[in-house]
């Protein structure tokens, strides 16, 4: 054996130029993943790194003024409260602690007169973060705002095949899901029974998605995303009340913003591209994530919410103002380092005057 052939793997540049990741990668092993009835998988509980940490139902803590902590399974502050909901960006996925999350950075800096509370999931579609606060509403009292920073997810999803797509939109992993339940029916299925005979073994139907499967035409996908959208929109403005003022946020995506990257933002998205078991990134989404894309995307969702009386921000454009192509915004195409999600938070406190 030669010694190139004993040598160890060269260390990522990830954890390099990224240290938290190893946390945020610990916290989403799949080995670890937490299943969890009607939502399918939520965050891990009362997990606890430099990076992240989470209460016994697996919601982050956020960090307010003066050090103060809360969370929604955790301590909740009394009074009205306020929330900020949406996918693994809106958990913070990439900053360097709790305290440099979207939440915590609200609270703490940029809209102290309420507490914040980190409402997100990772890897939710829009009916998952509807779906999660139906199920954990009761630990909250007054609930005076919440921020809806998504988007990204809802149109990855929607590029998924129609019979992945069901009733509520698909879901990440879904796949997997399909499969297993299709091997339950397997077991299920056996001799003729005295009343009547078994259908013929097999469905036909796949349970994985093809990487032929994934390609649905942009129109439909954006058309796809917006419904579901403004679906789940409707139920929180239900579930909330009226007198609750809802926001959605587009959230900012690098290829969505520009089409440029810092030197560290282009060595992490290619080495994320040569270690990721699914594809390169470009070849999966990179026909929905383009600016055009999201200039239509944002258009339609705008249109959708004046109809439901909700706010609706496209923090795009004016994240990619607020910024220069030298700035190191981005650890991967979505997820923010503690830069972008400083630039973030105050924008969206300037712009949707939050106090």
């Amino acid at each position: 054996m030669s010694d190139r052939s004993k040598r160890a793997p060269a260390p990522l540049k990830r954890y390099e130029l990224t240290p938290q990741m190893r946390d945020y990668d610990e916290f989403n092993d799949a080995a670890q993943r937490r299943y969890l009835p009607y939502l399918m998988y939520f965050g891990r509980g009362d997990f606890s790194s430099q990076a992240i940490r989470t209460d016994r139902a697996g919601f982050r803590i956020s960090t307010g003024p003066d050090g103060i902590q809360a969370s929604a399974a955790g301590h909740v502050p009394p009074g009205p409260v306020r929330i900020l909901t949406g996918g693994s960006t809106a958990l913070g996925v990439g900053a360097t602690g709790d305290a440099s999350t979207l939440s915590s950075l609200l609270w703490s800096r940029y809209a102290p007169s309420e507490p914040w509370l980190n409402f997100a999931g990772h890897c939710f579609n829009p009916t998952q973060e509807a779906l999660l606060f139906t199920l954990y509403r009761h630990l909250l009292g007054n609930v005076s705002e919440v921020v809806i920073y998504s988007g990204v997810n809802a149109m990855m999803l929607a590029r998924l095949p129609e019979w992945q797509q069901g009733d509520h939109g698909a879901f990440f992993f879904c796949g997997e899901y399909f499969e297993k339940m299709e091997e339950l029916r397997e077991q299920n299925r056996g001799p003729a029974k005295r009343f009547g005979r078994r259908t013929k073994s097999g469905s036909g139907t796949p349970a994985v998605a093809t990487f032929d499967d994934v390609r649905r035409d942009i129109t439909t996908v954006i058309g796809s995303a917006t419904e579901m959208t403004l679906r789940q929109l409707d139920v929180w403005r239900r579930m909330a009340g009226p007198e609750t003022r809802i926001t959605y946020v587009l959230q900012p995506m690098s290829r969505w913003m520009r089409q440029t990257s810092t030197p560290q933002e282009t060595v992490l998205f290619e080495e994320r591209d040569r270690i990721y078991q699914r594809g390169v990134w470009e070849e999966l989404y990179g026909d929905v994530a383009t600016p055009e894309v999201a200039k239509s995307f944002a258009a339609e969702l705008r249109a959708g919410c004046e109809k439901q009386g909700v706010r609706f921000f496209d923090l795009n454009p004016v994240f990619a103002d607020a910024t220069t192509e030298d700035d190191w915004l981005f650890v991967d195409r979505v997820h923010y380092n503690d830069m972008g999600h400083d630039i973030a938070a105050r924008i969206m406190a300037e712009e949707l005057e939050l106090s």
